[in-house]
């Protein structure tokens, strides 16, 4: 889970309040992008960024973390609308002279369990490659566990159309839940998301590190690469690449920020 994710208050006022800064960021196109980069553990090369989303907040040049909006807006039945807003702009950036350096490795970007059993986002994603002329492999579609397991069956047919289209997938926050592993088997994957819950203790946890490699060996079984969340400092760094994982993301590599700064 990103870090700056944060627990939501429950509170019907503040959720009604939120609920209507929602639907306004919608209509007037409030919401902002930032980036993360992704990075090779071996040469310390930018392989991707993933897109994170923000809400402009009614004081000047303040940004609301999504762990305060995300949870109301799937309340609410909003969360696929916002998916297609990030979808939608990061296909643009991809197209975008100004998106440059981000097409040279593609962008990740998560999705909610809405928009998994949606048997029209992949038409629909095929229709924004196509008006933007975008290749579709610069776009990796992060999927949790708590996204795919309610329909299962729906999220192996999203799965199986994006994949067609040229998308790669991969299993965001792995570990986190208790159907990881179901998933491994049923859905196919690129990319194995180790989640930060056990990358953050590594150089003082032998049983997370222990955890750590042998997701890299199932990952590696099933023809797939790793990568490791909350990368917080170079020790980390060090052991992810003892233990072969390819892939790591982190504030150690790169904090969240917008994308020219991201890219720089």
């Amino acid at each position: 889970m990103s870090p700056d994710m944060a627990v939501t208050t429950t509170n019907p006022a503040v959720g009604a309040a939120m609920l209507a800064r929602l639907r306004r960021a919608l209509q007037q196109d409030l919401f902002v992008l930032h980036f993360q980069p992704i990075v090779a553990v071996g040469d310390r090369s930018v392989v991707r960024h993933e897109a994170l989303l923000r809400l402009a907040d009614e004081g000047p040049g303040l940004l609301v973390p999504p762990g305060y909006f995300l949870p109301a807006a799937e309340d609410h039945g909003l969360i696929g609308e916002i998916d297609r807003w990030v979808l939608e702009h990061v296909i643009a950036l991809l197209a975008a002279g100004d998106g440059g350096a981000l097409a040279a490795g593609g962008v990740a970007a998560n999705i909610s369990a809405l928009s998994v059993s949606d048997p029209s986002l992949a038409g629909e994603l095929e229709c924004l490659f196509d008006l933007y002329g975008v290749e579709p492999s610069m776009l990796v579609l992060e999927i949790t566990e708590t996204a795919a397991i309610p329909d299962l069956d729906r999220a192996k047919s999203f799965c199986a159309a994006v994949l067609e289209l040229g998308c790669e997938i991969a299993l965001d926050d792995f570990g986190a839940g208790y159907g990881g592993l179901y998933l491994v088997r049923e859905l196919p994957f690129s990319y194995m998301k180790i989640d930060g819950e056990f990358v953050r203790r590594l150089p003082c946890s032998r049983p997370d590190r222990l955890i750590v490699a042998a997701l890299r060996e199932l990952a590696r079984g099933m023809a797939s690469e790793t990568v490791a969340e909350c990368v917080g400092d170079q020790q980390t760094i060090a052991i992810l690449a003892e233990l072969g994982v390819e892939l790591a993301q982190g504030f150690a590599l790169g904090r969240p920020a917008p994308l020219l700064a991201a890219v720089a």
